[in-house]
């Protein structure tokens, strides 16, 4: 995966699991400059949470209970476990708001989706 914005010195890696350079705040120096960087990193977040809600729709659909929609916390708690080792500044807490809102408009949508068909 590649950054839609050159490397410039601004970011810096923070292992060799991340896909994208995390940014160092003291290498940018105007407020223009960071929300350009946001904007790039927004882009990629929504075509990101666009698969995620095609893949959370493919597993509602999938189901054993006949694609009753529905969450699961054990599952839920694994996965903010999982991405809690890539953001540690967020940490779990954090996440599992995140996910919840993520989860639930994935759902939300995979509904509507059944809805037209």
């Amino acid at each position: 995966m590649s950054c839609p914005f050159p490397y410039d010195g601004r970011m810096e890696r923070r292992g060799s699991h991340d896909h994208a350079a995390t940014p160092d705040p003291e290498k940018i120096t105007t407020v223009a400059e960071a929300r350009e960087l946001i904007d790039a990193v927004d882009a990629q977040l929504a075509v990101l949470l666009e698969r995620r809600a095609a893949l959370s729709a493919a597993v509602q659909r999938l189901k054993p209970v006949g694609g009753y929609p529905g969450r699961s916390p054990g599952r839920e708690r694994e996965i903010v476990e999982a991405m809690s080792a890539h953001a540690p500044r967020l940490g779990p807490e954090r996440l599992a708001l995140i996910m919840s809102a993520v989860i639930e408009a994935g759902l939300d949508a995979a509904a509507e989706d059944r809805s037209r068909a």
